[in-house]
């Protein structure tokens, strides 16, 4: 892990309330929108990487699902979404790492990602994380900044995507893509940050 990097983001979740950062939602209603189409069992094994202090897990954990766990580099972060949570904070599997260097157990059935994709911007990390979700995921939802989006989010670059190169990136991987969209998100700021949002599956010959 880069401390470095940690200590930028320590600092984002300790200093800056959700109304002063730009990827705040109050509803993530994208990434809800395509769940919902999937039909996973209550006991489906979800993560969401680079949640941080996202009301996803709130609305997964509302519905009963089980089985959650949420990712983020900034232990900070992941404090703040215990403290929100309350009491249903001890429904979740909280992970405080840096997605390069998380070694995930098994299998997920949902890979969730809004926030940790787009912050890889070397071809080394890249194909990592890549080669990561084809050994570990089932079915991904990965949101990143479209070519339209920012090229940087908190100070630090990111990549950006358009449909052809998100989704032949993944299937090179082994997975089929079940669709892309394009959001427009407003920032609590007022600013519009463009998303392209890819779903895929991996193919059973990859299982």
């Amino acid at each position: 892990m880069s401390e470095q990097l940690k200590t930028h983001w320590e600092n984002i979740y300790a200093t800056k309330n959700p109304g002063e950062v730009s990827w705040t939602q109050e509803i993530p209603q994208t990434s809800i929108d395509f769940f919902g189409k999937l039909s996973l069992p209550l006991n489906a094994r979800i993560i969401d990487v680079g949640g941080g202090d996202s009301k996803l897990v709130d609305y997964l954990v509302q519905d009963g699902y089980t089985n959650v766990s949420v990712l983020d580099i900034s232990a900070h972060a992941i404090e703040r979404a215990k403290k929100r949570l309350g009491d249903k904070a001890a429904l979740v599997n909280w992970i405080v790492s840096d997605i390069s260097d998380f070694n995930p157990e098994g299998i997920y059935d949902w890979w969730h990602d809004r926030a940790a994709f787009h912050f890889l911007t070397d071809d080394k990390s890249i194909k990592q994380y890549v080669q990561k979700v084809a050994l570990h995921a089932h079915l991904l939802l990965i949101g990143t900044f479209s070519v339209d989006g920012p090229l940087k989010c908190s100070g630090l670059p990111v990549t950006q995507y358009n449909e052809s190169t998100m989704q032949a990136l993944f299937q090179q991987a082994g997975f089929t893509g079940t669709g892309c969209q394009r959001v427009n998100h407003t920032t609590p700021m007022g600013t519009t940050q463009n998303f392209l949002f890819c779903g895929f599956v991996r193919s059973t010959s990859q299982a």
